[in-house]
C-alpha cells in the first residue's frame, strides 16, 4: 500500500494509490456476478477498480484492521452502494468473516500487504522513522500492545530476535543492548527517541550509506506488533479454501519476508493451486517514477484448480 499525491477522489481526500492496479485487474479478472475479497481494503482504491471492471451484479467484501481505513473506503466506494460490504477485522479471520456474511466461496482474493501511505505518513501512528510521533505502530490502535510496550518491556534477547528475524537487521543484538540501557533512564515513548538509540547503536561507518539506519528496526517492530507474518500465513491458508475453482489469489508484498511467505504458501498448496507468476511481477518504470514507494512491490498470483 502506498500513497497518492494530495488530491480528491469522488469528493474525498486521497488515502493512497492502488499499487500495480492494472496488474491486479489482469490477474483477478473481475467479471459480472463475481464475488471478490479485498483483504486489505485501505482507502478502497483496488476495491473500486475491481467493482468498476467487474460490471453488473458483482460484489466485494473489504477487510481492514484500521477503522479509519474502513471509514474512508466507505466514502470512496459510495458510488457502488449495495455492491460491497466493509468489515473491520484481521484477514487472518477471513473464513469466519465470509461465513458471517453467508458467503461460501469467492472468485478472487487480494492481499495488498504492509502499511498504507496514509498510515505511514501520519506521525501520530508511529510507523515512520522519518518523523516524530508516539511509538505506536498498531494498525488497529484500539487493540493489543504497541511498539512502545515491546520496546520498554521485552527482554533484550527477545528484542534482538525480533530485529534479526523480522527486520533482517545486522546490528540486532547491539541495538537491543542499547535499548535496554537507554530505558533504564526512563521509557522510550517516541519514534525520535528510538531513532536516536538506533543511531547510537549502529557504528558510524555503517550509517554512511544505504537506507535510514532505523528502517529495519521500525519494520521489525511493526511486524511484531501486528503479527503480520502470522496473520499472513493464516490468511493465505484460508484464502486457498475460500476461492472457488477457477478463482485466483493475488498478493502484493513489499519486503522479502512477505514475498517468501506468499511463494512458500503457494508452493505448499500446489495440489490445489496453479501458480500463474513464475516470477513475481514488479511495477513498471512509469509507476515507480510517479510513486517511488511502489519500487519494492512484488505481485504473485495463483489459480485454484
Amino acid at each position: 500500500m502506498t500513497p497518492e499525491s494530495p488530491g480528491e477522489v469522488g469528493g474525498c481526500h486521497v488515502y493512497h494509490v492502488p499499487v500495480m492496479r492494472d496488474e491486479v485487474l489482469w490477474m483477478l479478472r473481475p467479471r459480472p456476478g463475481g464475488i471478490y475479497l479485498d483483504c486489505t481494503v485501505g482507502g478502497g482504491g483496488h476495491a473500486a477498480a475491481v467493482l468498476e471492471h467487474a460490471g453488473p451484479d458483482a460484489f466485494l467484501v473489504g477487510i481492514d484492521r484500521d477503522p479509519e481505513a474502513i471509514e474512508f473506503a466507505g466514502r470512496r466506494l459510495a458510488p457502488f452502494a449495495g455492491a460491497f460490504k466493509l468489515v473491520q477485522g484481521n484477514f487472518a479471520d477471513l473464513a469466519g468473516i465470509l461465513a458471517d456474511l453467508g458467503i461460501g466461496q469467492v472468485d478472487g482474493v487480494l492481499f495488498d500487504l504492509g502499511v498504507s501511505g496514509h498510515q505511514f505518513d501520519d506521525p501520530g501512528r508511529g510507523f515512520s522513522c522519518m518523523s516524530d510521533g508516539p511509538l505506536d505502530m498498531r494498525m488497529d490502535m484500539g487493540a493489543g500492545p504497541s511498539a512502545r510496550d515491546l520496546v520498554n518491556t521485552l527482554p533484550g534477547a527477545e528484542l534482538a530476535r525480533i530485529l534479526r528475524e523480522y527486520g533482517e537487521e545486522r546490528w540486532a543484538s547491539r541495538i537491543a543492548r542499547f535499548v535496554v540501557e537507554r530505558r533504564k533512564r526512563g521509557p522510550i515513548t517516541t519514534t525520535a527517541e528510538l531513532v536516536d538509540v538506533v543511531k547510537q547503536a549502529i557504528p558510524a561507518a555503517a550509517r554512511r550509506s544505504g537506507p535510514h539506519p532505523a528502517r529495519r528496526t521500525f519494520q521489525a517492530l511493526r511486524i511484531a506488533v501486528n503479527d503480520e507474518l502470522g496473520s499472513l500465513a493464516r490468511g493465505l491458508d484460508q484464502a486457498v479454501e475460500a476461492v472457488r475453482p477457477g478463482g485466483r489469489v493475488v498478493a502484493i508484498a513489499f519486503h522479502s519476508l512477505e514475498d517468501r511467505m506468499v511463494k512458500k504458501k503457494f508452493a505448499e498448496s500446489k495440489e490445489r493451486l496453479r501458480t500463474i507468476t513464475a516470477r513475481p511481477l514488479v511495477p513498471c518504470e512509469e509507476e515507480v517514477q510517479a510513486n517511488p514507494r511502489s519500487r519494492s512491490a512484488r505481485l504473485r498470483a495463483a489459480e485454484r484448480f
